[in-house]
C-alpha cells in the first residue's frame, strides 16, 4: 500500500504511513466474505488530536461488492476516520476488521487485505508509470513473471497501457490520480478504500475515475469511499453514510436518506441586499421548514415548494432583497444534509 504522505527515500518497510503485504499467499481474491461477514467492520471507533475530537464513536460496515460512501464537508472526520481503518492511526477506542482479520497500527495481518488511495497522489514522477507500479508491486513482494504480469494487468484497467512507459511527470492530473489507483490495486486486496481521489481533477478526468471504481465494485471488490461531492456518492455508492463534526449522523441507501426529508423540496436563490432578514422572514412562512445563507446565496427547505414561491418573492420585497435566481428541486443529498446538520454542504 502506498505511503499516504507520498514517495519518501527511506525504505517504505521503515515508514508507520505505509502498509505492505507481509504474505501475498494469504490475499484470497476479492469479493469472497469469511463465512457471510461483512469486508470491512468499523466499530464504535473515536480519535481525539489534544482537545478535539476527530472521530466520535463512529460505526459502519462494507459488504462484499459493495460500494460505501462517506460523505461529509472538508473536515468533518473522514480522513482521519479511513486511516484508522487502514491502520494508519491508533483509535483512542474502536475495532476494525477486515475478512474477519483485526487492523491495527501495531500489525500487518489485516492491512495486506487493504488497499489504499490518498488524497495526496504518491507516485515518484522521474519514473514511468510502469516502473512506479513495478517499484510498489515489489513492495508487495511480487517478483518476476508473476509482477509483470500484474503490472500490465493494471495498466489495462486504469487504461493507461498506452501510456506505461512514459515519465509520470508528464501525466495530466487526472492520469496521475488513476495510476496511484492502481498502485493500490497491485495486490488484489480484498478492501479499497480511496479518500477523495478526484479531487483536483478536470471533469473528462473525473469520469474516468470514476467509472473504473464502479468497474470495481461491480467485480466484486468491497469499495470505501470518501467525497464531498453530492453527485458523486449518488452515482457510486451502494449505501451512504453522512459524517460531520466527527459523528455518524445518518447512513442509508441514497433513497433511504432522502426519504427523511419526506417530501421537501430545496429552494436556491441567489440574491442581494440583507440576506439574513430575508432567510429570516422565510422562516416565518407557512411551509418553510428552514432557511440558511451561504455567501450570496439563500437555501430553503419547503413542502411543495413550487406553491411556496409567491410568499418568497414577497418576503425578499419586504426586505429589500433583490432576487437574481431561483432553482427549485425535488429532495437529494444536499437537501438531507441541510436537513441534519442545518447547514448546507461546503467544499
Amino acid at each position: 500500500m502506498q505511503d499516504a504522505t507520498g514517495p519518501a527515500k527511506e525504505s517504505p518497510h521503515q515508514s508507520p504511513d505505509t502498509l505492505t503485504v507481509t504474505d501475498t499467499t494469504a490475499v484470497r481474491p476479492p469479493g469472497h466474505g469469511v463465512d457471510g461477514e461483512a469486508m470491512l467492520t468499523a466499530a464504535h471507533l473515536s480519535r481525539s488530536f489534544g482537545q478535539r475530537l476527530a472521530v466520535d464513536d463512529v460505526s459502519f460496515h462494507v459488504a462484499p461488492g459493495e460500494t460505501y460512501g462517506l460523505l461529509g464537508p472538508n473536515g468533518a472526520g473522514k480522513t482521519t476516520a479511513i486511516r484508522l481503518v487502514c491502520g494508519l492511526l491508533t483509535a483512542d477506542t474502536g475495532t476494525v476488521t477486515v475478512a474477519g482479520l483485526r487492523v491495527s497500527a501495531t500489525t500487518t495481518v489485516g492491512k495486506a487485505q487493504i488497499g489504499y488511495v490518498p488524497q495526496d497522489v504518491s507516485l515518484y514522477p522521474d519514473l514511468t508509470a510502469r516502473e512506479n507500479l513495478s517499484f510498489f508491486g515489489r513492495l508487495y513482494r511480487l517478483r518476476g513473471t508473476a509482477l509483470r504480469q500484474r503490472v500490465d494487468e493494471v495498466l489495462d484497467l486504469i487504461d493507461l497501457r498506452d501510456r506505461g512507459d512514459d515519465r509520470v511527470e508528464s501525466f495530466s492530473g487526472g492520469m496521475k490520480r488513476r495510476l496511484n489507483i492502481g498502485a493500490s490495486l497491485l495486490h488484489r486486496p480484498r478492501l479499497l478504500v480511496l479518500d477523495e481521489p478526484t479531487v483536483g481533477v478536470d471533469p473528462q478526468s473525473r469520469h474516468a475515475i470514476l467509472e473504473s471504481i464502479q468497474t470495481l465494485g461491480t467485480a466484486g471488490l468491497a469499495v470505501l469511499y470518501t467525497t464531498h461531492y453530492m453527485e458523486e456518492a449518488e452515482r457510486l455508492c451502494d449505501r451512504i453514510g453522512i459524517i460531520d463534526h466527527g459523528a455518524l449522523i445518518a447512513e442509508g441507501t441514497s433513497r433511504e436518506l432522502v426519504s427523511q426529508v419526506g417530501q421537501k423540496d430545496r429552494i436556491t436563490l441567489v440574491a442581494t441586499g440583507s440576506l439574513p432578514a430575508f432567510a429570516q422572514a422565510c422562516r416565518s412562512l407557512e411551509g418553510i421548514e428552514h432557511a440558511d445563507v451561504t455567501d450570496s446565496t439563500v437555501h430553503l427547505l419547503a413542502r411543495d415548494g413550487r406553491l411556496r414561491l409567491p410568499q418568497v418573492l414577497e418576503a425578499a420585497t419586504r426586505t429589500g432583497t433583490s432576487v437574481r435566481s431561483v432553482e427549485v428541486d425535488e429532495p437529494d443529498l444536499e437537501a438531507v444534509f441541510l436537513h441534519l446538520t442545518g447547514t448546507a454542504l461546503r467544499e
